[in-house]
């Protein structure tokens, strides 16, 4: 057996996930409490409530005190949610030594990934994912944006279909090749109303506009990227353990002396090859894929890919448990 932990993005968050895992185990609990001390918010009540709550000590960034809305679904709120419950559930998986030999996550879950592939340290990832929503959230062009998910059409067909609407002075361009026929595109809302009639006539199954607060993985975040980059800068990056840990940019695995400042300031603005690296597991000979965090979206990316492999999502006690039973103290 060949094993791949996952870690969800953004989308998948829901008020109340991990309650039954934060109530059940105290690794569960340490981990919330460390996270939240790091980012100066209250995690388990962003998670659980919905609602965040900050430290009476202030918090700066960028030589000015942050004011961060209070909503679960805001993206500056988001990826530390999902990301402290993925890293909550991969220290119950080290402890029952559920292990894997590669990992990959979608866009802020590739940092879950670099945890445990020890190519950076919990306490830098939770700064960074501060850092990184903040500045997508906050560093947007003012322009209406939106994300349409593509089923059941070639990448080829979108990709001249959204050529064609720039060509007419709108911006749209694919951000997310998450499997195989579905992709996920992201423009102004004029370009996104063109799409889906051309999509349409293109014979696309479907088309799903998406929940979500601006053009992410395009190059519309470039100054969110010059930001975050100053912050990437600052971190000492390691080496990392034996674990091959895959890239959103180009699919590939990390090298031992990747640039990391230059990848994860790119990652912000260029398109997630998620499809890339559920190839490369495959071919790397994974069987079995383990999804941790909020939601089951990986793992269904995964079987639309290959129906011969196992999947597991944990994301409360139930499967957590599942989990132990068929895997765990191997």
């Amino acid at each position: 057996m060949k094993c791949a932990f996952l870690f969800p993005g953004q989308g998948t968050q829901s008020v109340g996930m991990g309650k039954d895992l934060y109530e059940k185990y105290e690794i569960v609990r340490e981990v919330f409490k460390k996270a939240s001390e790091i980012s100066k918010i209250d995690i388990a009540k962003l998670c659980f409530e919905g609602k965040r709550e900050e430290y009476s000590e202030p918090y700066t960034i960028a030589n000015g005190e942050i004011q961060v809305g209070e909503d679960l679904n805001q993206t500056e709120n988001t990826q530390l949610a999902i990301a402290t419950l993925s890293l909550a559930i991969l220290a119950l998986c080290k402890k029952e030594n559920i292990e894997a030999q590669m990992a990959a996550g979608l866009s802020l879950g590739e940092y879950p990934a670099l945890v445990y592939g020890e190519k950076i340290s919990f306490e830098d990832s939770i700064f960074l994912l501060k850092q990184r929503g903040y500045y997508m959230q906050n560093y947007l062009p003012e322009e209406k944006f939106q994300m349409l998910a593509v089923i059941g059409l070639e990448e080829s067909v979108i990709e001249a279909i959204c050529n064609e609407i720039e060509e007419q002075g709108f911006f749209i361009q694919p951000a997310n090749y998450n499997c195989k026929g579905q992709v996920v595109i992201s423009g102004e809302e004029n370009a996104i109303r063109l799409a889906q009639e051309q999509l349409k006539e293109a014979r696309a199954k479907k088309t799903v506009v998406l929940n979500t607060s601006g053009p992410f993985h395009t190059k519309k975040l470039e100054e969110a990227a010059k930001k975050y980059k100053q912050d990437l800068e600052k971190i000492v990056f390691l080496e990392g353990n034996d674990c091959v840990i895959l890239k959103n940019v180009d699919g590939k695995p990390y090298q031992k002396k990747e640039d990391m400042v230059e990848v994860l300031t790119k990652h912000i603005i260029s398109p997630v090859r998620f499809e890339q690296e559920i190839q490369e597991m495959l071919q790397e000979g994974v069987d079995t894929f383990i999804e941790l965090g909020p939601g089951k979206t990986l793992t269904g990316f995964v079987k639309r890919e290959s129906k011969e492999v196992s999947t597991y999502c944990v994301n409360n006690v139930e499967t957590f448990e599942a989990l132990c039973k068929n895997l765990g103290n191997k």
